[in-house]
């Protein structure tokens, strides 16, 4: 069965509701009592200094998420600059950190169950950790029927939970008195020292927000989505936590206010105060609150399950845990094992530590925070070490103070827990770099930016500091990876051809993909449905091209994609894979004017790799020409050529068209090109006269010519044509666009220069 990837199926308010339903839930119906216990009235400010580390923090990941919006969030930036030991840790961090969470909110669901049920206990289970169970397998479950589903079950509970507590809002503000909130001590009965310390407690509850960034792989039109959803969740979380903590404190006594359900216990006494003595009032408000309360905490565990689940599976995806945990279910397209992995860590969680709800609460926040500093390291390693694929569409303010001001509130806020929570967060992090070292390092190939940053500067750099770069590089030897974009099994064996070649001479692999295009008309998850008949299909033209791969002495990876896309999805799978290059047939590619993009594409993308559009059906190679004028494509072209040359043993002939009168000076640079590009073997053609017309005539002659594609911008190239273009039409003879990606300003990506 062939690899699979993520629909792009969440909008802006599933986005949105994944952020605060996550932090919204044991914000205000769990921890309000166990911290204020532990700080007084001072509490309120915890939550507001926790809010300000999350925004410092969601600047850096609204930055990192419209670079690269990939499944796995955090983790993904984190191993990509600073390579996979780091990302080892952070992916486990995540990943665990996660997980304690869900135990923890799900724990929380349990406390408000067995006030609206008896829920019996059962062995050395509590009755609370009997409902939490319940709610861990139920939202496992959501997941596993797939992110579409989640993002709307999200959306419904938020919805109710804000209505529901806006109406306690009400009746606290008629009730509140400042007296309440200032008894038994004033507002800081321990000191203020205790902000910092139930700030360590609470942050738990500002969790959320970067699990947006979790699913930015499922997002649409993240470059704009997931700043609003970031920043607008944890803006919106902060200010309601403020407002609720304050009038829960301000109807009910600190030292008063219940552990386990203090939302309960202020609605039971608020809602009597603002309305008068109206009989029933205060029941009805208590099993509203404790009603809210069931769908704030079910909130939380199911986005955090949501967003393990897709870490675990971006993990798996870079061969930093196994890869089967990279399995797609062939009716709901989700990671399905990932999911029952990950709930089986919950399921034990809950049972172990289910009494411990401090222990989970702030287990939880130390694995994040050593995560949010990790990737306010990467975002400064992104932009200092100049990655040309590093292009955000949102960039944070004040750089680099904001990063740098990110990684020092994270680490310090780690100073304030307890030393159990911190010697079981430093474990995990033992774990993931033993894991790394006796098994990732062997089995993933990417360099992070950093590590090939130093090695490649080894003269700028301490020799220590290249020593530790080469000791923590991966050892995985694999060479580039050429992306076949399979579509019509009358071209595949073309386009594997060239793709091999390619392969065989870099040493690389073959990754064939067949991305199935459906009807904007019909959701994927119908499609999905329909599954046997695409599969069937799909298998028989990827099967032909892992035959066709035989030719050539390439490992071949297969991977079918169902999307309402064409050659964006092509674009996004060749980013997620890493590919090195792109061989794709003409009629799929769709490029206007002799460019690999459409025309809108190309004015707001820049390729992600190499690309090579073949025009023809069938290929014999026996000789090849590479018309050239020099340029980044003009080079690929010649790689082509020579991959050819060594691999298939064709003949390469080389054409350069000038003016007359110009042919010594042609012939000059002519060969001195074929010098500088590994073929002075080639045969030399210096010709005069038009040069879409002389690549026309002359191409005639070869089985292949392989054509740069112009450089000219779009409005040039609408209004003057464009010799890629004309030569590909012209000719009977296939034809093979090469185009290198460059960074073109708008102005360049319209009017162009040559």
């Amino acid at each position: 069965m062939s690899d699979e990837e993520l629909a792009k199926d969440l909008g802006l308010v599933s986005a949105m509701t994944i952020g605060i339903g996550t932090m919204i839930g044991a914000g205000i119906f769990v921890l309000p009592g166990v911290a204020a216990n532990a700080a007084g009235p001072v509490v309120v400010a915890s939550f507001a200094v926790g809010g300000v580390i999350a925004m410092v923090n969601a600047l850096s990941v609204s930055e990192l998420g419209t670079a690269m919006p990939k499944a796995g969030g955090g983790y993904y930036y984190i191993n990509k600059a600073l390579g996979p030991m780091f990302g080892s840790i952070a992916g486990m961090g995540d990943w665990m950190g996660l997980a304690f969470a869900s135990a923890f909110y799900c724990i929380g669901f349990g406390q408000y169950l067995v006030v609206f049920v008896g829920v019996p206990g059962v062995a050395f289970l509590s009755p609370i950790q009997v409902g939490a169970l319940f709610a861990g397998v139920l939202f496992v479950g959501v997941n596993y029927v797939g992110a579409k589903e989640t993002g709307g079950v999200q959306t419904v509970i938020v919805s109710v939970l804000l209505a529901i507590l806006a109406a306690f809002a009400l009746a606290g503000f008629a009730s509140f008195d400042y007296a309440t909130l200032a008894s038994e001590g004033g507002l800081a009965p321990f000191g203020t020292g205790a902000i910092l310390p139930a700030t360590a407690l609470v942050f738990v509850s500002f969790l959320g927000y970067a699990k947006i960034a979790t699913v930015a792989e499922e997002l649409k039109n993240p470059g704009r989505n997931l700043p609003i959803a970031i920043l607008g969740s944890v803006g919106i979380v902060t200010v309601v936590y403020v407002l609720l903590v304050s009038t829960m404190l301000g109807v009910v006594p600190w030292p008063e206010l219940s552990e386990e359900a203090p939302v309960a216990q202020a609605a039971r006494v608020a809602f009597p105060g603002s309305l008068g003595p109206v009989g029933g009032v205060a029941a009805a408000a208590a099993s509203a609150m404790t009603a809210g309360a069931l769908l704030a905490t079910a909130s939380s565990a199911n986005a955090s399950i949501l967003a393990s689940a897709r870490i675990n599976f971006a993990m798996g995806r870079d061969r930093i845990v196994t890869n089967w945990l990279n399995e797609i279910h062939p009716n709901y397209a989700t990671p399905y094992r990932s999911i029952l992995v990950t709930g089986l860590l919950i399921v034990v969680f809950i049972a172990a530590l289910g009494q411990e709800i401090e222990v989970l609460a702030k287990a939880a926040s130390v694995l994040h925070l050593v995560v949010y500093a990790l990737m306010n390291a990467a975002l400064i390693v992104f932009r200092e070490a100049d990655v040309p694929e590093y292009d955000p569409d949102f960039e944070v303010p004040l750089y680099p103070v904001t990063p740098i001001l990110g990684v020092v509130l994270s680490l310090g806020l780690v100073g304030f827990m307890d030393a159990v929570e911190i010697a079981l967060s430093a474990a995990f992090v033992a774990l993931s770099l033993v894991w790394y070292f006796a098994y990732a390092r062997e089995k993933t190939p990417q360099a992070g930016v950093l590590s090939t940053y130093v090695r490649n500067r080894e003269d700028a750099f301490p020799e220590g500091v290249v020593e530790v770069a080469n000791t923590v590089a991966p050892n995985a030897d694999e060479g580039p990876t050429v992306m076949v974009a399979v579509s019509n099994p009358r071209t595949e064996s073309a386009l594997i051809t060239l793709a091999g070649a390619l392969a065989e001479h870099e040493g690389g692999r073959v990754l064939a993909t067949h991305v199935v295009t459906v009807p904007d008309q019909t959701a994927l998850a119908t499609a999905a449905e329909n599954r046997e008949r695409i599969d069937a299909s799909s298998e028989e033209l990827l099967a032909a091209a892992k035959a066709d791969a035989e030719a050539f002495d390439v490992p071949i990876e297969t991977q079918t994609i169902l999307s309402h896309r064409g050659i964006e999805e092509v674009f996004d799978a060749a980013r997620t894979h890493g590919a090195d290059t792109v061989v794709m047939g003409y009629g799929g590619a769709q490029f206007a004017g002799g460019r690999a993009e459409s025309a809108l594409d190309e004015l707001t993308h820049d390729l992600p790799c190499d690309f090579l559009v073949l025009d023809g059906q069938e290929l014999s190679l026996s000789d090849v020409l590479v018309p050239t004028a020099g340029g980044p494509s003009s080079d690929l072209s010649a790689e082509v050529a020579v991959a050819l040359r060594d691999a298939v043993g064709v003949d390469v002939s080389l054409l350069h068209v000038v003016e007359p009168g110009g042919e010594d000076a042609g012939r000059e640079f002519l060969r001195d090109w074929a010098d500088g590009h590994g073929l002075g073997d080639a045969e030399l053609r210096v010709e005069t006269g038009d040069v879409g017309a002389t690549i026309g005539t002359v191409g005639r002659e070869y089985s292949l010519v392989v054509v740069g594609a112009t450089e000219r911008g779009l409005l040039s190239r609408v209004v003057r044509g464009s010799l890629a273009f004309e030569a590909i039409e012209a000719l009977e003879t296939p034809v093979l666009l090469a185009e290198r990606p460059s960074a073109r300003s708008l102005r360049e990506r319209l009017f162009g220069g040559r």
